[in-house]
Parts: structure tokens; C-alpha cells; sequence
């Protein structure tokens, strides 16, 4: 049986993913994120908070909560992390032989879904084993493994299966391959959360089976259960003087576990056009490198605004002028802005916003213009690895090392035009918040940076940095969430760390680039 050609084509994609450093470093960012969402109930903060009480740390409860906060990751990070085997097998020159072959669409299809499958499975895994180990360390009672396999599987799988499809689809059909794919399912994502709040409110119904990520028919299961509607899940304060709360052991009644499997058979359907759709690699349907840029909304908006990027050769021309690193930055930066005229235009619109726009509504802009500089460094630090020019480019002097500093000192660059004017205003009015947006520009340039030289793509940084950018914006009050002061709550202390943090970034991406 394990002979088909299903399972030795599903074994395969499975060993290519293994095989990647991204998979190392997906699975260590996803370890890091799961002990930060678990928080000491010493802090005055707990994962479960229900009528300003705090929820005992039983298996039940952090089963409960941490799938909870997994399903908000994965079902967008997930996305973004299983995509991208159909673009290695285009730029490798793979595609071609893989089309010849006899095997049909529908096969080939589905191996790629039961990859990307195995794989988020895998990542959900070492979010369990991760939140084992808090349960030992922060935890109330043992550990019961059963209540935390029937939480993760009836909540985590539909919404690894939806993100799986979706992923298998884009890659399937051409003009969903690049950007206009990625902004189609944080779309698809939102739509999401709004379902989600939907059901919260009219207490569920037929949108329970398409609540993929599983977060409302939670709530709405819970809240039933408990009978409260005053349930909060997350890093929530409580009111120590409040005696603690413990739930039951087994959350999941039969029609909740019937909604979740009928949940997880549509998230299957997007599988049906994929297969219809697949382009098998046939060059007159994709091409490699050429077919993202064609269909990309953000290409076509770079192609109208393309005049701009004249107002970058003087740049240039500075750059060709100083000696050493600091003109390789800045040629770097302007190579980046010439290849997106639309981020002129942008820098533009923020610096002029900055000076002009009453207090109040600086920290939206901040909060716009990181999410569009986060989005467009994610790339910038891939650009020469999906070029095919890395080895070139490292062969150059300073080599690997040099790139790696170059690339992230040039992303900083952009992230403090992006944000130089609302910096300059901090620093008179509110240096803390001028500090705290300095240290998170370093933490997220280095990141970007870090994560693009091991994974050798810019996905898996733009999901995490996505996905933190939506909880950093919805979590005001809580310093280690306000990464750029936009809320106004960071702390010296906590502005610090993402400082450290950053430049620690840095030196293990220049120690990594010397090892080869």
C-alpha cells in the first residue's frame, strides 16, 4: 500500500519540506510564540479570564486557550508558510519534468495538499509539546494528553486543511501565484474574524461550518457551557481577589464535534478547482518569475506610478559617490525603490502626513506605513536568492556577510523614511514612543532579514510579521505588544528588548552567512 504512487509523491514533498531551514526556523518561532502567549498568572495577566477571574491552568484550560490563539496564527501564517513548492519547482527547472510525466492532475494535486498538510501538522505538533512543557512549568494538575489531542484535532485540523487547500489553489492557477494571491487570502482571512464575530453575537447557526479557524464555535461552546458571556482568551488581566475558576475537563459536546468534521470536509472543496485549474507547468500558462509579476495588482499599480522612480536616481548618484557600506545601502535602498515606485509615492504620503496630521492620529499612520514598509522588505531581503544572483552577489567583497548586513541596514533605512517625520515629532513631544518605534524598526528590519537568509523566501517572515501586526493593533495597553509605540505602552524596558532583540538578529544572520 505505501508503494502507490500517492503515498512515495506524498513522502516526498514531505522530505523536501524537511529538508529546508525554514522548516527549523518556522518550528523555533513557532516554539518562541507559543511560551509568550502562555503568561505567568504572577504578571497579572492569564490565558482565560472569565468574569475578572482568572481560569485554573488545568489541561482543559490551556487546551482550550492555546488552540484558540494557534488557530488565529496558523490559519494566516500557515497560509503563507505551506505555499511556494510550485514556484521551487518553476525556478529549479523541475516543473517541466514533473509535467511530462504521466502522472494526472488530480494526483499530483493532492500530494502537494497532503505535503503541505503533513507539514502544518508537524508545526502544530511542536506547538502542543511546546505548551507541555508551560503546563509543567506554569501549569495546575497533570497533564492529560487526551483533552488536548480531542481540542487540537477538532479546532486545529479544519483550519489546517482550509489553509492546506488554499495554499494547493493558489499555487495551481497562475494569476493567483503571486502577490494578488497573498491579498486575496488575508482577505479571505479578515472575512474570517468576521464570521467569527458574527457567530459570537447570534450565538452560531449555518456560518458555524464555514468558521474554519474554529475561534467562534469555540467561544460560542464555551460561553454555553459556562454560562457567561463575559469570557476573554488571551493575555487578559484579572482581579487577583477573585478566587480562581476551573472548567471541566471535556469542553466538546457531539454537535460541536459534528460542526468541526463537516467543517473540515468544505475546507477540502477549494481542492476541486485546483485540480481543474492546474497548469501543470506548462509554459504557455506560467512561467517562472514572469508569472507573478504580470497578474500582481501591486505590479500593475508600480507600472502606472513607474515616472517615480526618476526621483531616485540622485540617490543613486550619492551613492555611487560615498565609499564602502554606507553607499552599498544606500544603492541598495534605491534599487529597492526603483524596482517599487509605489513606495515613493508612499514615503512620500507619510513624511508629508507626519508633519501635517494633529497628534492624535500618528499612531495610525505608523501603524500604515510599517505595514506597508514590513511588506515590501520582506522581499527586498529575498530579491537576490529569487533573482538566482545570491552566489554572484556573494561574490563580491565582504561576500555573504556583507550582503546580509547591507540588506537589513537597507531595510531599516526605508522603515526610518517611512516613519521620519512622525520620529522626529516623538522625540520632542514623547521620546519614549521616538525610542520604542526606533527599537521596533531594528527588531522587525532584522527579522526580516534573518528569516528571508534562512527560509530563502520572503513568506515565512511576511505571515509572522502579518499575523503580529493585527494582535499588536488589537492589544493596546500591554508593552511587549506595542512594537512600534503605536499604542503609546511600550516601556524603556520593553523598547530596549526589541532593540536587543534586533541587533541580536543581525549578529546570528552575519554568523549564519560565514558558515557557508
Amino acid at each position: 500500500m505505501m508503494t502507490h504512487p500517492l503515498f512515495l509523491l506524498a513522502a516526498n514533498e514531505m522530505r523536501l519540506r524537511l529538508r529546508r531551514l525554514s522548516t527549523l526556523a518556522a518550528v523555533l518561532a513557532v516554539a518562541a510564540v507559543t511560551w509568550a502567549m502562555i503568561p505567568e498568572t504572577s504578571s497579572g495577566s492569564a490565558l482565560l479570564v472569565m468574569n475578572d477571574a482568572r481560569v485554573l491552568y488545568t489541561s482543559s484550560a490551556l487546551a482550550i486557550g492555546s488552540a484558540t490563539m494557534a488557530s488565529l496564527l496558523f490559519s494566516l501564517a500557515g497560509f503563507y508558510l505551506a505555499r511556494g513548492r510550485t514556484g521551487e519547482d518553476l525556478r529549479s527547472g523541475i516543473g517541466g519534468v514533473i509535467g511530462s510525466t504521466t502522472a494526472g492532475n488530480a494526483l499530483l494535486v493532492l500530494t502537494r495538499w497532503l505535503g503541505a498538510m503533513a507539514w502544518l501538522v508537524l508545526l502544530l505538533g511542536a506547538f502542543m509539546l511546546t505548551t507541555f512543557a508551560c503546563h509543567l512549568l506554569r501549569g495546575d494538575g497533570p497533564i492529560q494528553p487526551l483533552v488536548y489531542l480531542q481540542t487540537y484535532a477538532l479546532m486545529l485540523l479544519p483550519m489546517a486543511c482550509f489553509a492546506a487547500s488554499c495554499a494547493v489553489l493558489f499555487d495551481s492557477w497562475s494569476p493567483l501565484m503571486g502577490k494578488g494571491g497573498d491579498l486575496l487570502y488575508f482577505c479571505l482571512w479578515m472575512a474570517q474574524l468576521s464570521i467569527g464575530a458574527s457567530m459570537a453575537k447570534d450565538g452560531g447557526g449555518p456560518l458555524a461550518l464555514l468558521d474554519f479557524t474554529g475561534l467562534a464555535n469555540a467561544m460560542v461552546g464555551l460561553r454555553s457551557q459556562l454560562d457567561t458571556t463575559a469570557l476573554g482568551i488571551g493575555m487578559m488581566t484579572f482581579d487577583a481577589a477573585l478566587p480562581p475558576i476551573e472548567i471541566k475537563q471535556w469542553l466538546w459536546t457531539g454537535a460541536m464535534a459534528r460542526e468541526r468534521l463537516l467543517c473540515g470536509l468544505l475546507a477540502l472543496l477549494p481542492l476541486l478547482p485546483a485540480v481543474l485549474l492546474f497548469h501543470r507547468f506548462s509554459p504557455d500558462r506560467v512561467r517562472a518569475g514572469k508569472a507573478r509579476r504580470r497578474r500582481s495588482p501591486l505590479a500593475i499599480l508600480n507600472g502606472w506610478l513607474r515616472p517615480l522612480a526618476r526621483l531616485v536616481q540622485p540617490l543613486l548618484r550619492l551613492a555611487a559617490r560615498l565609499p564602502g557600506l554606507p553607499g552599498q545601502v544606500l544603492a541598495d535602498a534605491g534599487l529597492v525603490l526603483m524596482a517599487a515606485p509605489s513606495a515613493v509615492l508612499a514615503i512620500a504620503v507619510c513624511l508629508g502626513a507626519g508633519l501635517v496630521l494633529p497628534g492624535a492620529a500618528l499612531p495610525g499612520l505608523v501603524a500604515g506605513a510599517v505595514a506597508f514598509w514590513g511588506i515590501l522588505c520582506s522581499e527586498s531581503t529575498t530579491r537576490d536568492i529569487e533573482a538566482g544572483c545570491d552566489g554572484l552577489s556573494a561574490a563580491v567583497p565582504g561576500g555573504a556577510q556583507a550582503r546580509f548586513l547591507r540588506q537589513w541596514a537597507a531595510a531599516l533605512l526605508l522603515g526610518l523614511l517611512f516613519t521620519g517625520s512622525v520620529t522626529l515629532r516623538w522625540s520632542v513631544i514623547e521620546p519614549l514612543r521616538a525610542f520604542a518605534l526606533m527599537g521596533g524598526l531594528v527588531a522587525l528590519s532584522g527579522c526580516a532579514a534573518l528569516f528571508g537568509l534562512l527560509s530563502r523566501t520572503p513568506r515565512l517572515f511576511l505571515g509572522l510579521f502579518l499575523f503580529g501586526l493585527y494582535v499588536a493593533i488589537q492589544a493596546g495597553g500591554i508593552p511587549m505588544m506595542d512594537v512600534v509605540g503605536f499604542h503609546g505602552a511600550a516601556t524603556p524596558g520593553s523598547a530596549a528588548t526589541f532593540l536587543a532583540a534586533g541587533l541580536a538578529a543581525v549578529a546570528a544572520g552575519i554568523a549564519w552567512s560565514r558558515r557557508g
